[in-house]
């Protein structure tokens, strides 16, 4: 099984109009451009999209607004086209979920080893983003911190980049008066 049938991509049935064949065809031209790209760059931007999906997962579901920031981070931030956003995102979402507990540290320290001081501190922004979409909970918050502490990122640059998301924080929010 290919992960473009894995992922759902692939439909054996054939329409009337012939859409499934053209899906096929779709996905087989972003696979390509995925695998045209220098090996360095796929890399980061794989383990970019996993630790978004690993913020996103910290709530133990990945929802549908999770999955529209992270792709919106990967064109603006990665430089792909929407295309390829939408694959790579599907593609760390299902990783991710299969197998993030065991791969959640190993990918970190693969972008750390990789990533820029300023990279990071993008990464970290986006991370922001991804859990403020609608409101950043305890155990994302957390999540971030701690992807922090293996990206080597300083407590100071994380409280700059967490103050900016400070009214999305639940633990700020006052509780809901009861009824």
């Amino acid at each position: 099984m290919s992960i473009a049938e894995f992922l759902g991509f692939v439909h054996h049935k054939k329409t009337a109009d012939g859409s499934a064949a053209a899906e096929t065809e779709t996905v087989r031209k972003i696979v390509a451009a995925l695998d045209s790209m220098d090996v360095e760059h796929a890399r980061y931007i794989a383990a970019f999209a996993f630790i978004l999906c690993r913020v996103a997962r910290a709530n133990l579901t990945i929802n549908a607004s999770d999955v529209h920031v992270m792709e919106r981070m990967l064109m603006e931030r990665g430089g792909l086209p929407e295309q390829q956003a939408i694959l790579v995102v599907e593609m760390a979402k299902t990783q991710s979920l299969l197998f993030g507990g065991t791969e959640d540290f190993v990918v970190t320290r693969e972008f750390n080893r990789m990533a820029t001081p300023e990279q990071k501190l993008a990464l970290l922004d986006c991370l922001f983003a991804v859990a403020a979409d609608p409101m950043i909970s305890a155990a994302q918050d957390t999540e971030i911190s701690q992807i922090c502490h293996e990206l080597q990122i300083e407590q100071d640059d994380l409280i700059a980049v967490r103050s900016k998301y400070r009214e999305f924080r639940s633990v700020l929010k006052p509780p809901e008066p009861e009824a």
